[in-house]
């Protein structure tokens, strides 16, 4: 018998099905399109989420608490936040579907970020000074534990809540001695701003004492244990672009320009490296990769935490980070 090959092809197609089928997986970001938020589009560009079978689409966000209910809801599958903000939410809203499954930030970014000329070069400085600080802030999630490690009186420093939008322009003003934010987010605004360079000071929180953690991919808990390949290819992508970003930081920021045109490529770049030297590449990460932590850090953390925030349940690292769903060790090597 002869068969026509056009019709065993198209027979063969239709009992296949498709050859790959993408899972949509939305990403919420905890902040603008930025520097930082370059190796993401990075790894969208390249294909290494399509690649995975995943449909990424990334959103910025509004803070370092922001994506932490997207996620807890389920609105969102994965996003970006501050481990220290989700230890605090989890505790307000236990048993909530949500956890940290890859460190990025293992130096966290939190500073204090003041004008030499305004006279402010060290935390004893702040005292009889004007401290913005957006509510929302992790880095003003923070201060206390900074207030506390460095000795200096927090009654004596007057906090002016500020949103995000104003916080530099009051500091460029002068309105503000000080603000609290993440250290190349500030700087970089600043700068924008015309404020000289040698006239910028940063007090990054964590060479002061403060052995927290930053920021990390989280994801909602019920879909992570439905689809545990999915979140281990999507972090996986995640590291392919933290790596090329690191090779080649101007191709990430090529991507991140295609996402906000407005943005100066310059400062973007500059923005990128800041995070790469001071929170991303770190010893612990250059000797065992990217996305883990270490059990005693944490623990020294938490305790951190509880100096200055009352928990309602006893704390549980196995709550707030599950290094499972991690790719391979090599893949998580950086350089």
């Amino acid at each position: 018998m002869i068969f026509d090959k056009k019709l065993l092809a198209l027979a063969a197609a239709l009992f296949a099905g498709p050859a790959m089928a993408e899972t949509d997986m939305p990403f919420a970001l905890d902040w603008k399109f930025e520097g930082p938020s370059a190796p993401y589009f990075h790894a969208l560009d390249a294909g290494y989420f399509a690649d995975a079978g995943l449909a990424v689409t990334i959103s910025e966000g509004a803070g370092s608490l922001d994506a932490i209910p997207k996620v807890a809801t389920g609105a969102f599958p994965v996003g970006f936040a501050d481990i220290n903000s989700l230890m605090r939410f989890l505790d307000q809203n236990p048993g909530a579907p949500v956890t940290a499954v890859m460190m990025v930030y293992d130096k966290p970014p939190f500073a204090i970020v003041g004008r030499r000329s305004l006279g402010v070069e060290t935390p004893a400085d702040l005292e009889g000074k004007i401290l913005g600080a957006p509510p929302p802030d992790g880095a003003w999630a923070q201060f206390p534990i900074f207030a506390a490690e460095t000795g200096i009186d927090a009654d004596a420093i007057t906090v002016e809540p500020v949103g995000f939008p104003t916080r530099e322009p009051m500091l460029a003003e002068g309105n503000v001695a000080a603000i609290t934010g993440f250290s190349f987010s500030s700087t970089l605004n600043l700068k924008r701003l015309g404020i000289p360079a040698d006239d910028i000071s940063v007090l990054l929180m964590a060479d002061y004492g403060v052995d927290l953690y930053g920021n990390a991919i989280i994801v909602n808990t019920d879909f992570a244990e439905a689809n545990p390949e999915l979140i281990t290819s999507f972090l996986g992508a995640v590291a392919m672009g933290w790596k090329d970003a690191i090779a080649t930081p101007d191709a990430a920021i090529e991507a991140l320009l295609e996402r906000n045109p407005a943005a100066d490529a310059a400062l973007e770049t500059e923005r990128l490296q800041m995070a790469i030297d001071a929170n991303v590449l770190t010893d612990y990460v250059m000797t065992n990769g990217m996305g883990g932590i270490d059990n005693t850090r944490m623990m020294n953390a938490i305790e951190q935490t509880k100096s200055v925030y009352e928990f309602n349940n006893a704390p549980d690292p196995s709550i707030y980070f599950d290094g499972s769903y991690l790719p391979a060790a090599e893949m998580l090597m950086l350089k």
